[in-house]
């Protein structure tokens, strides 16, 4: 028998993002998966781990269980960058297969809470098609959230294009390999460790950005780059030394 598999957005870290879709997939669901990271994020574990149970136990009443496995090992920041990636992927595939295979029965339903929006910097969707396609009978469906991109604009009042013009959204190694693209005056930057904004040196660039999106910690800064690029790299570095980890998204604007 097929089973089938949601894959959850639950926003990006606020309960009240949860939306009436997600929360009628998650009633459906008898089996939830989550992986523990405690030996990889530290603090940001305890805190992610505690927001799910929340939501678990705000919003099911139905009879379920929750099924977690220890995170596969990675080297975050290796030399080269997409075979590791992709190594990593195939373990965490691997791990996701068995989970499903050994917890859920045929024709059951199972379960994946994932930050944001599952089509946005989350690999768990190609995770599962990979794996019904190695076999499995898998009827996979994803259910939208907000991302941490729509909670950083909703937070600055912002709308993230302009008349005519593209966004960009990329990431923190991105940024510092290739800089400021030319041809494109709006880029949305997440996962950035390094703080690539702070090697920038365009003079006509505005920051904004926000740290714990959606959650009682968030913090917001904006500005003109060079003159809040310090402030930015002291709130991260406090509040990293205060919880134990950061996860923040900025968008770069070029001035017209």
């Amino acid at each position: 028998m097929t089973r089938t598999v949601y894959v959850i957005g639950i926003g990006a870290g606020n309960p009240e993002h949860l939306t009436l879709q997600a929360v009628a997939a998650m009633n459906r669901v008898d089996v939830f998966f989550t992986i523990d990271k405690g030996a990889v994020n530290g603090g940001a574990t305890a805190d992610l781990a505690g927001l799910r149970a929340d939501l678990l136990a705000r919003h099911v009443t139905s009879p379920h269980r929750v099924v977690t496995a220890p995170e596969v090992p990675r080297d975050r920041d290796p030399a080269a960058y997409v075979a590791t990636a992709t190594e990593w992927q195939a373990r965490r595939a691997a791990l996701y297969a068995e989970m499903i295979e050994h917890e859920l029965a045929d024709g059951g339903t199972g379960g994946f809470l994932v930050w944001g929006d599952p089509s946005l910097y989350d690999g768990t969707l190609n995770l599962l098609h990979g794996i019904a396609e190695q076999g499995q009978k898998l009827e996979i469906v994803s259910i939208p959230g907000i991302s941490s991109v729509a909670a950083l604009a909703a937070a600055h009042g912002l709308i993230l294009n302009r008349v005519g013009t593209p966004i960009l959204i990329t990431t923190g190694r991105r940024l510092a390999d290739g800089g400021m693209p030319r041809d494109v005056d709006d880029v949305v930057v997440m996962l950035d460790g390094r703080t690539a904004f702070a090697g920038l040196a365009d003079t006509d660039l505005d920051i904004y950005w926000g740290a714990y999106l959606g959650t009682p910690d968030e913090i917001l800064v904006s500005g003109d780059l060079h003159e809040v690029e310090d402030e930015i790299q002291s709130c991260r570095t406090e509040a990293r030394a205060r919880k134990g980890w950061i996860m923040d998204t900025y968008l770069l604007r070029r001035r017209r």
